[in-house]
């Protein structure tokens, strides 16, 4: 049997951006979506985030692209068609996806509102969805997902600088609630002050926690104090600075997705302290054992959220006024954003203008 065409797959004829190989340059791709089943809700994409995941995604960096991949997993728009059975959208409503578009519904983690730890999980990208064909992302036109999977988007909340909060967002409140590190008048500490870091940032104070910024760069004190918020801010590579701070902080939410040494975060906690990463470097961390032995800390993990705490996330955001600090884009300056991106040289996230028609 002969495979059929991306714009022949589905009847909705679709158009975004795609990599096409391990050298991640994205280019104008034709492709489909599937007719809305009645379940199922179509949106006009608005705006999509880019997160570091697309980058990885498109070189194949963690090695299980299928290509052509369209990225994009913190996407928004306004909704333009509902299935018969849908029950909470209707056509005009603004909303998201985030990371997922689908699940099993019936083991434990879909039971506990943890889709997210199915594992059947279907991602909103470059996985293979229940009709066997790949799932297309956000850096396109048109999305339809299963309703069950769509987030509302509360109306005080901004579009473009809400949508990032559909990954990043979500990827720093689910462990800040879980691990029981958003309790006021404790003590966190994030690492790294990118996509990620400078949501933890905002969420954190929100939730009325004191929070100390751990990064390389020394040039990002200022922002990380007077612009976000942070109480206090330690520069990794300075020994009196870290020293200085031992055996503060109750948690550490770690967003650095690069290759880094733990030892120094494991001495700023607190004994019974929590180390929770959620950036995802390329290759293994190394593992120092003795000091976790000695003040009884844990080292965990946490990825985005299920949909009942992803909305909650968003919820409270809308409610704090919390958004990403954005640097909206048209698509065709995709790649330029993909670079740029590498060399940390956004604040702090890019947002895709997908609706924006482009110069002939």
């Amino acid at each position: 049997m002969v495979a059929k065409l991306p714009e022949e797959e589905h009847p909705k004829q679709a158009f975004g951006w795609a990599a096409r190989d391990q050298s991640g340059v994205l280019s104008p791709f034709k492709f489909s979506r599937r007719a809305t089943a009645e379940k199922d809700v179509a949106f006009k994409v608005l705006y999509c985030g880019i997160c570091h995941s697309d980058l990885h995604m498109a070189k194949n960096e963690w090695g299980v692209t299928q290509y052509p991949l369209v990225p994009g997993h913190e996407i928004v728009g306004i909704v333009t068609e509902v299935g018969s059975k849908v029950e909470k959208f209707k056509v005009g409503d603004k909303v998201g996806v985030g990371c997922m578009v689908g699940s099993c519904h019936s083991c434990d983690s879909c039971h506990d509102n943890l889709e997210n730890y199915c594992p059947k999980m279907i991602l909103t990208y470059g996985a293979k969805n229940y009709d066997g064909t790949i799932t297309y992302g956000g850096y396109s036109d048109l999305m339809v997902a299963e309703e069950h999977f769509i987030v509302r988007i509360p109306d005080n909340l901004s579009l473009d600088a809400g949508a990032p909060l559909l990954c990043a967002g979500i990827t720093v409140y689910s462990p800040l609630r879980y691990f029981g590190l958003d309790k006021p008048g404790m003590h966190v500490g994030v690492v790294g002050l990118g996509g990620l870091g400078h949501v933890a940032v905002k969420f954190a104070k929100a939730m009325g926690v004191k929070v100390t910024v751990i990064s390389t760069s020394p040039n990002k004190k200022q922002e990380a104090v007077e612009n976000l918020g942070a109480d206090s801010f330690l520069v990794s590579s300075d020994q009196g600075q870290m020293q200085s701070a031992m055996g503060t902080l109750d948690g550490i939410i770690d967003t650095v997705s690069a290759v880094h040494p733990m030892l120094p975060l494991f001495t700023l906690l607190k004994s019974h302290g929590k180390l929770v990463l959620v950036g995802a470097p390329e290759k293994p961390l190394e593992l120092p054992v003795f000091p976790l032995i000695g003040g009884r800390k844990m080292v965990g993990g946490s990825c985005i959220g299920g949909m009942k705490e992803t909305q909650e996330m968003i919820d409270f955001a809308a409610k704090h006024n919390i958004t990403a600090d954005v640097e909206v884009i048209p698509m065709d300056y995709v790649n330029t954003a993909m670079e740029r991106m590498l060399k940390g040289d956004v604040r702090y996230r890019f947002v895709i203008d997908v609706a924006k028609p482009l110069n002939p």
